[in-house]
């Protein structure tokens, strides 16, 4: 992603040069990021507009059968398991992660911001998950909860602030010089964590199912927001053309 962040810039400034014979050496960098909030709120617009089908009959079938074939299998060892997950997707489970990861950033990888930057893609998640639940205002299933709740329903916390998290983990775990195949392993753990912690909400019965879709795609929207924001960030640090920052 950095390098074609890179080779975008690098395009536009040649654009810009050819056409403005003088500009300032940042303004690839700031229509780089306005660019990256305006795809931003569009998703956003997108997901709000599809917010409009969860009144609609097509989508409550869905969501009963997909959630009555999830229940069904519901079993004492499949409920000590999704309790577990879902708490892993909840504050302690975030916090302990966390912890972990700045032990990690600052000791092995001397890169103290990847923590910064973790902690600032979990913390958007959540708070833009408080602004579009009350938006939507979603009551939960009227099935059992077999776990506590508080708040509104659509999107689901959980299923967001899991793939903005674990999502960005993944992408930093891909950009990690590590033995292939541990970077492979980890990958696919933390892809089948946040698959998981979507499925427990659901099992728990305390989410519809369009719930977890829509947690997902706004969390996969910051994810990729926030890749795009930091990438330019790092190429504007790095480049010599640009003040000292």
């Amino acid at each position: 992603m950095r390098k074609t962040v890179k080779l975008l810039i690098d395009n536009l400034r040649a654009f810009l040069r050819e056409k403005f014979h003088q500009y300032d050496v940042t303004l690839p960098y700031i229509i780089t990021v306005v660019v990256a909030l305006i795809v931003v709120v569009v998703g956003i617009n997108v997901f709000i507009e599809l917010t409009e089908t969860l009144k609609s009959d097509i989508l409550a079938d869905y969501d009963h059968n997909i959630t009555e074939y999830v229940i069904s299998h519901r079993s004492p060892a499949l409920t000590k398991y999704f309790v577990f997950v879902t708490h892993v997707g909840d504050v302690y489970g975030y916090a302990i992660v966390l912890v972990v990861f700045a032990v990690l950033s600052y000791f092995v990888f001397k890169q103290w911001k990847l923590m910064l930057q973790v902690f600032f893609v979990l913390a958007l998640s959540a708070i833009s998950n408080l602004i579009l639940k009350r938006f939507v205002d979603r009551a939960r299933p009227g099935i059992e909860h077999m776990v506590s709740v508080e708040t509104l329903s659509y999107p689901s916390g959980h299923a967001m602030s899991a793939m903005a998290f674990y999502g960005f983990l993944m992408y930093l775990v891909y950009r990690f010089n590590i033995n292939k195949y541990l970077k492979i392993g980890i990958i696919l753990l933390l892809g089948a964590l946040i698959l998981s912690i979507g499925l427990s909400r659901i099992y728990l019965g305390v989410h519809f199912p369009s719930d977890i879709a829509g947690g997902f795609i706004a969390g996969f929207i910051w994810v990729v927001f926030c890749v795009l924001i930091f990438d330019v960030i790092e190429v504007f640090r790095r480049d010599p053309r640009t003040p000292a920052v």
